[in-house]
């Protein structure tokens, strides 16, 4: 399997490369993941947009990857279930015949406090946001393995380092990733595919709406502003084409994490 074909000036794919590297991102609709799936189609790349149940806003997302310059096809599963994301993978591989970067974004979250949160809302989260993620990993790295080749992005939360009231099992769910993370990074770079997560910090989506905190929520962020888009979704791009680089977990925005 080639590797990944990218110019030595601007790490940009060439738009008539008969071997474009390929890219599945889940929750790529819309939010982060779709800022994720226009990155790498502007960069030429082969872009799977990976969607549950929006599959218009998926169907835009892919098409505005075409017209970037880049392949942009939608892939429907509900990445809670294991036979679904199989499913969509050996699609994915049969389609393009590589599997260069899987992404995974797509996640959900409720409001609770831990004493009035109810046990199905709990389920919900960690099926989605942790077992989901688990469920990707583990049929893109079928594929990786047997390349010697890719890289993986978790999209984690600072959350999952810091706790954040009334969001306990989507603190939850994001701190398991970083253990999934760095316990795939270690099984897995014997054959040079590398696993890291990346703390996005506050964008003003559908899912974080309801959460998002004013501009005294900031004081924490010693920039006093949460990260620009474009510039999370740049970053995980550069960060998919490090060779070099496996098992960290890298925070987007500029918030000090604490010690332990």
């Amino acid at each position: 399997m080639s590797k990944l074909s990218v110019s030595r000036t601007d790490s940009r794919v060439s738009p008539s490369s008969a071997t474009r590297p390929t890219v599945l991102v889940t929750g790529g609709s819309r939010g982060i993941g779709r800022a994720i799936c226009l990155e790498f189609g502007r960069a030429g790349w082969r872009v799977g947009v990976h969607y549950r149940e929006r599959k218009d806003d998926a169907a835009r997302t892919a098409a505005t990857v075409t017209a970037d310059g880049g392949e942009g096809i939608s892939y429907q599963a509900d990445i809670g279930n294991a036979r679904q994301v199989e499913a969509m993978v050996q699609e994915f591989v049969s389609r393009w015949g590589r599997f260069d970067v899987l992404v995974c974004n797509a996640g959900q979250a409720t409001n609770g406090l831990v004493l009035r949160l109810r046990p199905d809302e709990w389920r919900a989260v960690i099926e989605t946001n942790l077992t989901g993620t688990f469920h990707c990993l583990k049929a893109a790295a079928s594929h990786m393995l047997a390349q010697g080749d890719g890289s993986v992005i978790v999209v984690s939360s600072f959350a999952g380092l810091q706790g954040r009231v009334g969001q306990s099992a989507y603190a939850a769910s994001k701190a398991g990733l970083l253990g999934l993370v760095k316990t795939a990074a270690r099984e897995w770079g014997c054959r040079n595919v590398r696993v890291n997560a990346v703390l996005p910090g506050w964008h003003r989506t559908e899912l974080s709406a309801p959460a998002l905190p004013g501009l005294a929520g900031m004081e924490d962020h010693v920039l006093g502003r949460s990260p620009d888009l474009h510039a999370v979704a740049r970053s995980v791009y550069h960060l998919a084409l490090l060779k070099d680089v496996s098992g960290q977990v890298w925070n987007l925005d500029s918030r000090l994490i604490a010690s332990v």
